[in-house]
């Protein structure tokens, strides 16, 4: 594939003998949103978790900027990456702190470390919340707050776990509209899961489909779910559409 931050080749993945995924191709293009979408139990967290090298495949090739990912390429290569999954899982201490851990790990240094943070607090509208801690801030704010956690590190790649699935609509529109902001101007990777796709076109016009642990179809939002996406509010018929989407 060309121009591939993350590519996969042949990637499986079995737990206690059984399939959870099978995946013969598939890629992330370098400075790209990608969007996959399947309902619950379709194999699309184990995916993420496999991509991101958290889970070990049972088989296949993963291939980083073009180079085969190895165990001696492991810790350095998740040191390019980030993680936002669907709970903040945030430390008992300020957002500013929570923020700022990655970079503590990564022994950068304190004056770049508070600017660093300074910036991704304004970016994702939190600024205001500094010195608040963990515990008091509502959904959006820590989620908001997991967000900036991760892109404070400049990650090469970032994924996202369903990281919008527990907010309200209101809140959940307001943090997809500065969050596509943000992916558009960084222009980092992302590979995006959620089984929801009006969250789809905040992010991205790239879509892959998974079901029963495939990639069913991809390709861009309009071609796959029709012109119509933009309007409607409803989860995936999936029972109803599935015919056509193996079509």
């Amino acid at each position: 594939m060309m121009n591939c931050v993350l590519e996969a080749r042949n990637l499986h993945l079995l737990r206690g003998g059984r399939e959870i995924f099978a995946v013969e191709n598939f890629g992330l293009v370098k400075g790209g949103v990608l969007a996959l979408i399947g309902p619950n139990g379709a194999g699309k967290t184990s995916l993420l978790l496999t991509l991101a090298l958290l889970e070990r495949p049972s088989g296949g090739t993963l291939l980083f900027s073009g180079e085969k990912v190895t165990p001696g390429r492991l810790i350095s290569l998740r040191r390019r990456m980030a993680v936002v999954f669907q709970e903040p899982l945030l430390l008992d201490t300020t957002v500013e702190k929570n923020i700022a851990v990655g970079l503590k790990i990564r022994k950068v240094p304190d004056k770049e470390a508070r600017q660093r943070t300074a910036l991704w607090m304004e970016r994702l509208d939190i600024g205001h919340l500094a010195l608040r801690r963990a515990r008091h801030l509502s959904g959006g704010e820590a989620q908001r707050t997991s967000l900036a956690r991760a892109l404070v590190l400049e990650p090469e790649v970032l994924f996202l776990d369903e990281p919008f699935a527990a907010l309200d609509f209101p809140t959940r529109n307001a943090l997809l509209n500065d969050l596509g902001a943000i992916l558009r101007d960084t222009e980092v990777s992302t590979l995006f899961v959620t089984h929801d796709y009006t969250e789809i076109p905040f992010l991205t016009a790239n879509v892959a489909v998974m079901f029963k642990g495939r990639i069913i179809k991809s390709g861009l939002l309009r071609e796959v779910f029709g012109a119509e996406i933009q309007r409607r509010e409803n989860l995936v018929p999936w029972g109803a559409e599935q015919a056509e989407l193996n079509a």
